[in-house]
């Protein structure tokens, strides 16, 4: 599956701590991310991720688009919701879309757990089940 992740800057630690615990998870699937926080990803766990711009300049359009395509299965997208700047990603627009195309995703670490886990357990082979 392709596993999209974004972190705000306030987030930034919580995603490399979430990368961090569920590496193996993640290995088995391709991950994307806006600039930064894909490379603080790959610092700390050595995973592979497809990095976008940085949200504020455009990575989070290159996000959209990817869902809007069918390219992305899951979002992983932790943000501060009482710290929204012009200087972070569009978060709105983004869940907006996934909402639109049905991608599951996830804005806190509970969510983002109970998803992983599902991916990891197989149970997340939603795609397959749904009939249009």
């Amino acid at each position: 599956m392709n596993i999209g992740i974004i972190a705000h800057n306030s987030k930034k630690s919580l995603i490399e701590d979430f990368c961090i615990a569920y590496k193996g998870i993640l290995s088995k699937h391709e991950v994307y991310a806006t600039g930064t926080t894909g490379r603080r990803i790959e610092e700390v766990t050595s995973l592979h991720v497809h990095k976008f711009l940085a949200g504020s300049v455009g990575g989070d359009k290159q996000f959209t688009e990817m869902i809007e395509r069918g390219d992305m299965d899951l979002v992983i997208l932790f943000y501060n919701p009482v710290m929204m700047s012009a200087k972070e990603p569009d978060i709105q627009a983004i869940s907006k879309c996934c909402d639109q195309y049905n991608i599951p995703v996830a804005t806190n670490i509970a969510t983002a757990e109970c998803l992983i886990l599902g991916l990891a357990r197989g149970d997340l082979d939603w795609r397959e089940q749904i009939k249009y």
